[in-house]
């Protein structure tokens, strides 16, 4: 598919998204929202991807919905699902809504900030499982700046990233922070300077791409975005459940095979 918003390329097990409006700051419109949809559910189906990482062109990650679309966005607008698949009973309807899909991909999805990320440049970040980021990177949550409220389920996301009392001051504030900041506050996971960001961050996609179960590392994502929505024991259950299951899948045998051998594994994610 020939893509207008964004770049797609798939090297060494790792599927690179990179919004590409550098002259707007990737800011978001709806032709990106499309380009990227398409483009994580062809990584998630590419048997020759392990990780996907998910950054922007030039000086920032995403500066938040393009203003000049704002300008003239019909309300009526917010209720259409374009985008959105038909609903798939066999999956959770909490991540079928038209952002919160990235949690049923069964791939690492790691956001590489860039640089400014801002309003829906920051739910993106969010709905992926981990945030690398510049340290320069500046981040807002900007709703309550233009008169909008916590929007596309951020106000369900952040708090299990930030916390209660640290969510509400980023969205009543919509204040700037710092990657440093971020860091503090569990809003990131890694800072490095914008020199080293991308060599730090594909070393670490490359580490799960090549030591890692792909079977693994599905079910183990799974498991943790199922947490909120279990108790303790139904929790336990399912990983009961599923540790019978990985016992008796090639990946289980790979690993403790390359283990005695000493050599790096050879996973086919069964």
């Amino acid at each position: 598919m020939t893509y207008q918003h964004i770049l797609y390329e798939v090297s060494e097990k790792i599927a690179t998204i990179t919004l590409n409006r550098p002259d707007r700051m990737n800011a978001w419109t709806p032709i990106m929202e499309h380009d990227v949809r398409h483009a994580m559910e062809a990584a998630r189906d590419d048997e020759g991807v392990r990780v996907i990482v998910l950054t922007g062109a030039g000086r920032a990650f995403c500066a938040g919905a393009d203003m000049d679309a704002l300008k003239g966005l019909d309300p009526s607008d917010i209720r259409r699902a374009e985008n959105v698949p038909p609903f798939d009973m066999n999956r959770r309807a909490d991540w079928q809504t038209r952002y919160a899909y990235y949690p049923s991909i069964p791939k690492p999805v790691i956001a590489m900030l860039n640089g400014a990320t801002a309003g829906i440049g920051l739910v993106h970040a969010l709905y992926c499982d981990l945030r690398f980021a510049a340290d320069n990177t500046v981040l807002t949550t900007s709703f309550a700046r233009r008169g909008l409220i916590a929007e596309h389920g951020i106000s369900w996301m952040l708090p299990r990233i930030v916390g209660h009392a640290n969510a509400l001051d980023l969205l009543l504030s919509a204040r700037r922070v710092s990657s440093e900041e971020a860091l503090r506050i569990g809003l990131v996971n890694r800072i490095s300077s914008p020199e080293t960001l991308r060599e730090e961050t594909y070393a670490y996609a490359r580490e799960l791409a090549d030591f890692v179960s792909p079977s693994a590392m599905a079910v183990i994502k799974r498991q943790l975005y199922d947490v909120p929505f279990q108790t303790l024991a139904e929790a336990t259950i399912e990983a009961n459940r599923e540790m019978v299951v990985a016992l008796h899948g090639a990946d289980f045998r790979e690993g403790v095979a390359s283990f005695i051998e000493k050599r790096p594994p050879r996973f086919a994610g069964k």
